[in-house]
C-alpha cells in the first residue's frame, strides 16, 4: 500500500456527494449518497441500531479519491442476511472476542452491487489495495473481522486472491427475455404454470381492490404512513426489530425521486397492503412488503407480478426480489448465486471458517442447481401457448 493513503469517515456527509457519486455510479441506487446519507438522517443507522458508519476512503498514489466502501463498525450481526453468528459463538467460547467487527455492506438490504466503489480513473489494483487496506484497518483499530457482503462476482474473486474467504448465497431473480407484454412472458412457461398463474392475478384482481403504482414525490405522507404501519406489521411478525425509521421512506422518495416505486392496494379508499421498490438503471429491486387482512394472491400480485409487468413497461432487464421463498420459482424467478467475502483476524478461527466454507460452497451450488429444475420454463419440444 505503498503511496496509498485511508481515510475513515464517521458521516456520510464528510465525503462530499459528488465524489460519492463518481464512484458509485448511476446503476445501484443502494449504494447511492442518496440512499446511504437517507438511513443516517433518519436514524436509521447509528448508534442506537448498532450500525456505526464507518466509510473508508482510498486515495491513490496521486493522492485523488480512488474508491469508496459503504462500512460500518458493528458490536452485532443483525440486518446483514449473511449469518455468522456461529462464527462469533465459537470464538468467544474459545475465549476470544468477535465483536466489535467492521461490515462493508448495505445495512438492511440483502441487495447484490458494488461493494467497493471504484472511481471511473481508478488504477486497476484499487480493488487488491481496498481488500489489503480494510484488514489493516482492522488490525489496527482491534476489529476481529471484515466483512465485505452482497458484493459482485468479480469483487469477491479478487478479494479471495487477496486472502480473504469467499461465500455463496442464494436469491430469486426474474430476467427479462425481451418481453413486450405480460402474456410474453407467460408464452414461455409450461401449460400448466401458465394456468396458475393467470388463476392468480385473476383471482387477486377480483378482490375488490384497486392497485396503483406511484413514483417519487407522487407516494403523499398519508401513503408513507400507511405503508410504515404494513412494514411494521411484517417485521413484527417475522424479526420483532424494526430498524428503518418512519422518517426513512419519505425521505427516499425525496432523494431518489422517481427511482422510489410504491405499489398499493387499496380497499375503496383504505390502504391494505403495499410493496415498495427501488429502480436502477436495469432492475427493478423489491425491497419491502405488508398488508392487513387477508386477500387472495395478493402479496404475488403486488410484489411478483406486478413488477414484472412494471419491469417490461420500463425495459428493464431483471427484477430482483431477494432471498427466501422457493415459492418465488414457480412465478418465473429463478435461483441466482450471491457473493460475499470474509477476512478474520483470529487464525485458528480463519482456519476453521475456511474449512467450514470450502464445504458449503458446493452445498450451495449443487442447491441451486436442483432449484433450478424446477424451473417453470417450458423446455425444448413442448408446446407454445395459444
Amino acid at each position: 500500500m505503498a503511496d496509498w493513503s485511508v481515510t475513515l469517515h464517521g458521516n456520510i456527509h464528510d465525503i462530499p456527494a459528488a465524489e460519492w457519486a463518481q464512484c458509485a455510479g448511476p446503476d445501484n441506487p443502494f449504494v447511492s449518497h442518496e440512499f446511504l446519507s437517507a438511513l443516517e438522517d433518519s436514524g436509521s443507522t447509528g448508534r442506537k441500531s448498532g450500525w456505526l458508519p464507518r466509510h473508508v476512503g482510498l486515495h491513490g498514489p496521486d493522492g485523488r479519491l480512488a474508491a469508496i466502501c459503504p462500512a460500518y463498525v458493528k458490536g452485532h450481526s443483525w440486518g446483514e442476511y449473511v449469518f455468522d453468528q456461529g462464527w462469533a459463538r465459537a470464538l468467544e467460547a474459545a475465549g476470544g472476542r468477535y465483536y466489535p467487527k467492521l461490515q462493508v455492506a448495505v445495512p438492511f438490504t440483502p441487495v447484490p452491487g458494488p461493494r467497493v466503489l471504484l472511481h471511473p480513473d481508478a488504477p486497476p489494483q484499487t480493488t487488491a489495495v481496498m481488500a489489503d487496506a480494510l484488514r489493516q484497518i482492522c488490525a489496527d483499530t482491534g476489529l476481529s473481522s471484515a466483512h465485505v457482503t452482497f458484493c459482485t462476482e468479480a469483487e469477491s474473486a479478487v478479494l479471495h486472491q487477496q486472502g480473504w474467504l469467499p461465500r455463496l448465497g442464494l436469491q430469486y431473480h426474474w430476467h427479462n427475455r425481451g418481453y413486450a407484454t405480460f402474456d410474453d412472458f407467460l408464452a414461455t412457461l409450461s401449460a400448466r404454470k401458465r394456468k396458475s398463474i393467470r388463476r392468480e392475478r385473476r383471482d387477486a384482481n377480483a378482490a375488490g381492490l384497486t392497485f396503483e403504482t406511484l413514483q417519487g414525490t407522487s407516494i403523499t405522507q398519508a401513503d408513507w404512513q400507511a405503508f410504515y404501519q404494513f412494514y411494521r406489521n411484517t417485521i413484527d411478525r417475522k424479526w420483532g426489530s424494526a430498524y428503518l425509521s418512519a422518517e426513512f421512506f419519505p425521505l427516499l422518495a425525496q432523494r431518489l425521486g422517481n427511482r422510489v416505486v410504491l405499489m398499493l392496494a387499496r380497499n375503496g379508499a383504505t390502504p391494505v397492503a403495499a410493496a415498495l421498490n427501488l429502480m436502477g438503471t436495469n432492475t427493478l429491486y423489491g425491497r419491502n412488503w405488508g398488508c392487513v387482512g387477508d386477500w387472495p394472491f395478493l402479496h404475488f400480485e403486488l410484489c411478483y407480478y406486478r413488477a414484472i409487468d412494471f419491469a417490461i413497461a420500463h425495459g428493464l432487464q431483471r427484477v430482483e426480489a431477494g432471498a427466501q421463498g422457493e415459492h418465488k420459482i414457480q412465478r418465473g424467478y429463478l435461483p441466482t448465486l450471491t457473493h460475499s467475502a470474509h477476512w478474520l483476524q483470529n487464525p485458528a478461527l480463519r482456519e476453521a471458517v475456511d474449512n467450514f466454507l470450502c464445504a458449503e460452497r458446493p452445498a450451495i451450488q449443487a442447491e441451486a442447481q436442483n432449484l433450478g429444475s424446477l424451473s417453470p420454463y417450458r423446455q425444448d419440444g413442448e408446446p407454445q401457448a395459444p
